[in-house]
């Protein structure tokens, strides 16, 4: 298995999650609580509270796994149609793979990518969810000190499964929309770029953009399932299982709550992906 994949997926997505955490954090917070009276509100407000870092709350943790999760997802990606194809990343231009081969080899990246993130997510998402301002002298301390001592906190509060809630969300979320994702990605560089021949820059980042827009619009109201049920735990409120979440939120907000979030999804989906894709292409190239 070709190790450099794995090398340019860990770079490209550090990259890529160091310039889309804070709508991140905002689109955490308006699928999980219901204070906020839309994106400018929550943003307004998360900045008067608790200053600009705010919005990187939780991002020191995604930082320090993505060399695994990232790197799993675009490995996996490229191994599987390596395996699938019997061409290397290099020689996919001039015979490029079907269509159905992209997309198995995009869900079989996807499932093993949420089996690794889970933990990591829900750390995530517990730190983001965090609306205390900074600490001063004598002020109480929040919940978490930090992702370590959230992680120990939740395994004793909850014991060992308790690090792996939602995970069911997170793993019907991200294998058929990261399926969804390649083929938007492969379909658009086909189209702007001649046979045989390297996509442009330009192309690669218009493709990877609109390629993260479309997996979020998939993906959207399990990830707003998979975020409620990774809080219910702190909120004592249990969930019997992933329909159970639906059925509740569906009847206490009405159908629209799937969509929440979906909005500044997709404004961070764009550049986000955009220099995702840029990053790792290149690397590849210089590598080749």
């Amino acid at each position: 298995m070709p190790a450099e994949e794995f090398v340019a997926g860990w770079i490209s997505g550090a990259l890529g999650l160091v310039l889309g955490h804070p709508f991140d954090t905002v689109k955490v917070r308006l699928q999980t609580q219901t204070t906020y009276r839309g994106i400018v509100d929550c943003m307004v407000k998360t900045y008067r509270h608790e200053s600009l870092l705010g919005f990187f709350k939780g991002m020191s943790f995604p930082i320090a796994s993505i060399a695994v999760v990232n790197s799993v997802l675009f490995g996996v990606y490229s191994n599987a149609l390596l395996a699938l194809t019997a061409t290397s990343h290099q020689e996919r231009r001039a015979q490029p793979p079907s269509y159905t081969h992209v997309f198995i080899a995009g869900c079989t990246g996807g499932f093993l990518q949420a089996y690794c993130l889970a933990p990591f997510d829900l750390i995530k998402v517990r730190l983001q969810n965090q609306t205390e301002p900074r600490a001063k002298p004598g002020s109480p301390p929040p919940r978490y000190r930090g992702p370590v001592h959230c992680a120990a906190s939740i395994f004793q509060a909850e014991g060992p499964r308790g690090l792996f809630r939602g995970a069911w969300a997170l793993t019907l979320r991200d294998t058929p929309t990261l399926g969804i994702y390649f083929v938007t990605y492969e379909w658009l560089c086909r189209q702007f770029t001649p046979d045989g021949q390297t996509p442009s820059s330009g192309t690669v980042l218009v493709a990877g953009g609109f390629a993260g827009i479309t997996s979020w619009v998939a993906a959207t109201p399990l990830d707003v399932i998979k975020s409620r049920m990774q809080m219910a735990g702190l909120k004592q409120r249990a969930y019997r299982g992933l329909l159970d979440c639906m059925v509740s939120s569906a009847r206490q907000e009405g159908l629209g709550v799937f969509f929440r979030g979906l909005t500044i999804n997709s404004a961070r989906a764009f550049p986000v992906n955009a220099v995702t894709f840029l990053s790792y292409e290149h690397l590849l190239l210089s590598w080749g």
